[in-house]
């Protein structure tokens, strides 16, 4: 591999090339050497931006756990219109995308990634997971608010419910995603009894 070979912007090309491998090959496959292969560029190239590869891939998950604010913040903006289960749909299979679910079982894995992730976002330990539950968590809180859900509903306990389920829906790669209405029929039984028991 030519080491001369110029990279621009580095990080986000390597980042770009860790999530293709993780993709294609599954978290085992992800090495420094099968993320420079995938880029085009020498070994030293990752280790000239990042200390080692777990410092590589914590900025990996932290620049990926950010990415999921956006729908975090489109979630929360859609509270009040359409139906909450609708909305909770659409958020939970944005959420669990692809890159999402292939990330959590390499954290789950790697010991030294989860120390670093804490240290980097104390409690973060399992970043997109954080990130799932705490959008999932504030758009419940908001609904509660606006009266669209039970008043005595307990936020905690749905969105465990809906962000544990909705992993599971996600998490096994090989037939694919789940369909919408599979996740759909997720959302609303979990959200029957505080749906059905809110004044219309």
């Amino acid at each position: 591999m030519p080491t001369g070979v110029h990279l621009r912007d580095a990080r986000q090309q390597l980042f770009d090339a860790a999530e293709r491998v993780l993709l294609r090959d599954g978290p085992d496959a992800l090495t420094s050497r099968a993320v420079t292969d995938e880029a085009g560029c020498a070994k030293g190239v990752l280790h000239r931006h990042f200390s080692d590869f777990d410092a590589f891939l914590a900025d990996l998950v932290l620049d990926r756990a950010a990415q999921l604010e956006t729908q975090a913040s489109t979630l929360r903006e859609s509270a009040g219109t359409g139906t909450v289960a609708d909305n909770l749909t659409t958020a939970l299979t944005t959420l669990f995308g692809p890159v999402p679910v292939a990330i959590i079982p390499l954290i789950t894995f790697r010991d030294e990634l989860r120390a670093r992730l804490r240290q980097a976002r104390p409690g973060g330990g399992i970043a997109i997971l954080a990130q799932a539950t705490n959008a999932i968590s504030a758009y419940l809180a908001d609904e509660r608010e606006l009266a669209r859900i039970a008043a005595d509903a307990d936020i905690d306990s749905l969105t465990l419910s809906l962000v544990g389920g909705g992993h599971l829906l996600f998490a096994d790669r090989d037939p694919g995603p789940p369909t919408t209405a599979t996740v759909n029929r997720l959302v609303t039984t979990v959200l029957a009894d505080v749906v059905q028991r809110r004044p219309r």
